[in-house]
């Protein structure tokens, strides 16, 4: 109960933010703008419905890209200072001597945070996907994954983010995890074209990026579920020629690594709760 009681504290804390309601404005203009664009691409000279099925099928993975770079943006930014600020305020010290432990604390406001990532990324993606739907009559093979993953890519950037609240400042902590974030994106890229030229060295770097932080992994994991079947039959076809394309995804995510990224989430929020146990305050 108290870690729920600390989760709706946060979410009623994050929701007076003018963060949230200037990220809620923004992303409805962009979903009205985008959709207006995508309304346009039927109405273009001598294009064929195929045509514009594969023009809206690659567009839909690059809004998708968009939402996935806001929604890290946008989680880093509400977990760095979760507690860090609480410790620079001496909000924490009036907290922590009540029956409450640190380890409440801390999975609450997760919990909290974590259920804001995947309304922000539910909410949003499925209002962009009518839009869509509504412009070109074309819908993904399968939104609701790929919007699964998008969200748990939001999710564990939000929990590493968190971590780093526990004891560094706030715009130290944020900086950190974005870095490693685009850090992963890089290594993603360099992995895809290690692999289309056989190249062992390259292909380490990128896996390793990947385990470090399994943010790219995940958002090839929603890429696949956005592609049709014929444009991934295309690419595959392209070989090499698509080497380093960061929009596109041979195969679904192995059950592996889908396993790896759940205990590494674990364990970033079990080094949270030992490094905010062992701070001083």
């Amino acid at each position: 109960m108290r870690v729920l009681t600390i989760a709706r504290l946060t979410i009623l804390e994050a929701a007076r933010r003018k963060l949230l309601l200037a990220l809620a404005i923004l992303t409805l203009l962009v979903i009205v703008l985008t959709s207006w664009g995508f309304s346009r691409l039927p109405t273009m000279k001598d294009v064929t419905p195929a045509q514009v099925r594969l023009a809206a099928s690659q567009l839909t993975i690059l809004v998708a890209f968009m939402f996935s770079g806001v929604l890290a943006l946008g989680s880093t930014l509400v977990a760095a200072p979760a507690i860090a600020s609480d410790i620079e305020s001496g909000i924490a010290l009036a907290i922590l001597p009540r029956p409450i432990r640190r380890s409440e604390v801390l999975m609450g406001k997760w919990l909290g945070l974590a259920l804001l990532v995947a309304l922000y990324a539910g909410l949003s993606g499925l209002l962009e996907m009518i839009g869509i739907w509504l412009g070109t009559n074309y819908l993904p093979p399968n939104p609701a994954a790929a919007l699964a993953f998008v969200a748990a890519e939001g999710i564990v950037l939000m929990t590493l983010a968190l971590l780093l609240s526990t004891r560094m400042a706030p715009m130290t902590g944020g900086v950190i995890a974005l870095v490693l974030f685009f850090v992963a994106w890089i290594g993603g890229i360099a992995l895809a074209i290690g692999q289309a030229f056989n190249n062992d060295t390259i292909i380490n770097i990128g896996v390793g990026s990947r385990l470090l932080i399994p943010t790219d992994g995940l958002w090839h994991g929603a890429i696949y579920y956005l592609e049709p079947s014929d444009i991934l039959a295309a690419a595959r076809a392209a070989g090499r020629a698509r080497a380093g394309n960061p929009f596109f995804a041979e195969a679904p995510l192995p059950l592996s690594y889908l396993l790896w990224a759940g205990a590494w989430l674990l364990a970033v929020l079990g080094l949270g709760n030992l490094s905010f146990a062992r701070r001083d305050l």
